[in-house]
């Protein structure tokens, strides 16, 4: 039996242990998963919000729509620059506006919250429950139906647009204070300015919009033309209202993100692509917005921007336009760094390399039982092996290896009564036991979590490729990339990118987008170490559409880390945000905090572990890098004189070794002097891994963004001097000749690391 595509042959069969009930196990290779949790494991939520056709195919969970589908009463949806919030009364529609809030931590947040919002109504009839009944890579389509009664809204990321269409009747406008009209002479159009902020609402032609009271418009519709615009504009500005009339016809039928990776130029271009339906008038085409990341720098759109909206991501500029595209340069890495040949620690990382040895087994996990922590620990130990391996420790790398793949087995082979994987049919989704983080019960942080895991496996088939063949275990890891990256849309087994925002160009950590702040992502670079583990996986298999995924998910998600977490351009963070960088990204706000701590250490290194060689993105900016760890004396300080410590509180240097390597990529010096062999670890990383790390900047120094690679597997390193050290990776099974945008070339042996001398 076949049940997913691409996974292989699949056989059935029952699966009990004793004290728990049969559960239904799937063989996949010498591994298993089950199509139920077992005994008294719970399940993933349902997500009875979509429409028939919908729930025919796998719920797109961890999206900024997600909350629709999973919630009878669903919070607002930060579409940005709009916010809308279907409720009984009708569709909300707002534009949120900048509110700073000081918080106990004597810092600020910037919220931009649903408030005063437009409720838009058919006055024939009630709307019925919301449902998903459309998506498209940035657009949704809510219907709101009661029997043969609809209403159906169109919402996307950049539009300034709410889109809808009723089945029969008129409109009803209901505004949160006394509106006054502004000046227009298209009849169709009825503009207002409601608590200082202007709005339109763009009717077929023959409405008649007829003032009920102050705060209260009807709209008499046409026979056959049930369909308006509702729209926030940047401005009061007569050209503006004339620019948004010309375009508010033109319905969003569908969005398309493409795609393509040039290895020659290490580029990958980004095409974003509006499909419309004219319901009246000249095809004008459709209005989007462009977010920062999208429009900084980009000569394509240069001179082609209108307005702009004020918003948390920063400006947002209109373009009319159907499609446009944005081009970035990706930046390679390498799975692992050189040996260290010369150094006068090279008895110090000795040392550390057989203590490290001998906990090795202890430290693969230390804390938590479930499958996030157990990925950090299976990645620590893999880390640990490529220093052992280049340190020419044979045996002690076979023995790391080995106890890799042992626990790795007992995951995988279903086996076990308390770590599994359960593939939730109705869903779409894979869950992994014991529960932790809300993973299960919420969906949330899937690519954070299997990202360990598919990063670990691709870096134990470089060794042991037979082990990691389909047939063998890689069968597990084909289950958990779908999970996190099916490219496919439609399908019924995974959904489309299940974590990423294509046009926020980053990802969403929360499964059901719980909360009033839209969804949110915390731990970035966790991200990036997903992104990562897809490339390498991509390489090791000969899987170049999966390699290209990666490396666009990779080279997107670093771009808007550098816009909406650091801002390295100063266009999003107001003056009112001290910080140096957010720690939290929401839809509809951002905070300098954590999930489960407010301590500055570990708020400011949750974007930055863990720590290897796909994190040269952070050094990007070496000011911003010196900057950034300058910022932790004011801001511990001010936490040693107004913040609770918890009973067991964590020691002052946690995470010592995040920051010593996170320096290291500005000034490798100065991160030497930074770290201290006796300091705190992060569960993530050992002492060994990173004194390696160190002395491999130290030797080759911090990285250069300036030459890039026709290889993904590339690392480019220049010291003081003015010498560079290339890095290249060759996964294949002939050897590679790499060449470089300043002209080096480098021949690469299959499955091995070149540098040159």
């Amino acid at each position: 039996m076949r049940i997913l595509k691409g996974w292989g042959c699949v056989v059935l069969l029952a699966f009990a242990l004793p004290g728990m009930v049969f559960a239904q196990a799937v063989k996949l290779g010498s591994g298993s998963y089950f199509l139920a949790p077992k005994a008294s494991d719970k399940g993933m939520p349902a997500a009875p919000g979509r429409t028939e056709a919908m729930l025919k195919q796998a719920a797109p969970t961890n999206q900024w729509y997600s909350n629709l589908i999973f919630s009878a009463v669903p919070e607002a949806l930060y579409a940005l620059p709009l916010t809308v919030k279907p409720t009984p009364a009708g569709l909300e529609v707002a534009l949120p506006s900048k509110e700073v809030v000081p918080t106990e931590r004597h810092d600020v947040e910037i919220h931009y919250v649903h408030r005063d919002a437009l409720v838009v109504s058919p006055a024939a009839f009630e709307p019925g429950p919301a449902k998903l009944a459309k998506v498209g890579d940035w657009s949704i389509d809510i219907l709101m139906a009661r029997g043969a009664d609809e209403l159906r809204a169109t919402v996307a990321h950049g539009s300034p647009y709410v889109q809808m269409r009723i089945s029969r009747g008129d409109v009803r406008l209901r505004l949160p204070a006394a509106g006054e009209r502004l000046p227009n002479a298209d009849a169709r159009v009825l503009a207002l300015q409601v608590k200082g902020k202007p709005y339109a609402l763009f009717g077929p032609t023959g409405v008649v919009w007829e003032p009920v009271s102050a705060t209260e418009w009807l709209g008499r519709m046409p026979a056959g033309k049930g369909y308006l615009s509702v729209a926030a504009l940047p401005d009061g500005k007569a050209e503006t209202l004339t620019l948004f009339a010309r375009h508010a016809y033109a319905f969003l039928d569908d969005t398309r993100v493409a795609w393509r990776y040039d290895a020659a130029s290490s580029r990958v271009e980004t095409t974003f692509t509006a499909t419309t339906k004219t319901m009246e008038g000249g095809d004008n085409g459709p209005l989007l917005g462009l977010y920062p990341h999208q429009w900084f720098n980009n000569a394509s759109v240069e001179g082609r921007l209108g307005p702009a909206f004020e918003s948390v991501r920063g400006p947002i500029r209109l373009l009319a336009a159907r499609e446009f595209k944005t081009t970035l340069a990706y930046m390679g890495f390498v799975p692992y760094w050189p040996a260290v040949k010369d150094s006068p620690k090279l008895e110090l990382l000795k040392e550390l390399m057989g203590k490290d040895e001998r906990e090795a087994r202890r430290n693969m996990l230390r804390e938590g039982k479930g499958a996030y922590w157990q990925g950090k620990g299976l990645q620590r130990t893999i880390k640990l092996l490529d220093v052992f391996e280049q340190q020419g420790d044979a045996k002690g790398s076979e023995k790391l290896l080995e106890m890799a793949k042992q626990r790795i087995e007992e995951w995988f082979d279903g086996s076990s009564s308390k770590n599994y994987f359960h593939y939730d049919k109705a869903l779409g989704a894979v869950a992994s036991y014991p529960d932790e983080f809300f993973t299960v019960e919420q969906i949330n942080d899937h690519h954070f979590t299997y990202g360990y895991w598919i990063r670990t496996m691709a870096e134990i088939a470089l060794r042991d490729p037979a082990w990691a063949a389909q047939e063998k275990w890689g069968g597990m890891v084909d289950l958990l990339v779908s999970d996190i990256a099916t490219a496919e849309r439609g399908r019924a087994d995974f959904p489309f990118l299940r974590n990423f925002d294509p046009y926020e160009g980053h990802s969403w950590a929360s499964g059901i987008g719980l909360g009033a702040w839209g969804n949110n992502q915390e731990s970035s670079s966790e991200a990036i170490n997903a992104w990562a583990g897809l490339i390498l996986w991509a390489e090791v298999t000969g899987n170049s559409a999966l390699r290209d995924l990666g490396v666009y998910l990779f080279a997107s998600e670093t771009e808007s880390i550098q816009n909406y977490w650091f801002d390295l351009h100063k266009l999003v963070f107001p003056p009112e945000f001290k910080n140096v960088e957010t720690s939290m990204v929401f839809g509809g706000k951002y905070a300098h905090n954590t999930w489960w701590t407010d301590e500055p250490r570990q708020i400011k290194g949750i974007n930055m572990l863990p720590i290897t060689t796909a994190s040269l993105y952070l050094g990007r900016e070496p000011d911003y890098v010196k900057r950034n760890i300058e910022a932790l004396g004011p801001e511990m300080a001010l936490y040693a004189k107004f913040g609770k410590k918890p009973p067991y509180a964590p020691p002052d240097d946690v995470w010592q070794d995040i920051f010593a390597q996170y320096m290291g990529l500005a000034d490798p010096a100065k991160a030497m002097a930074m770290w201290d062999r006796w300091g705190s670890v992060e569960l993530g990383d050992s002492r060994t891994h990173a004194l390696h790390g160190l002395l491999s900047l130290e030797q080759m120094g911090p990285p250069d963004f300036s030459v890039t690679a026709d290889t993904p597997l590339y690392s480019v390193f220049r010291r003081a001097d003015g010498r560079r050290t290339y890095l290249a990776y060759n996964a294949g099974k002939a050897p590679l000749q790499v060449r470089f945008s300043d002209g080096k070339t480098l021949t690469v042996p299959p499955r091995q690391l070149a540098q040159t001398p």
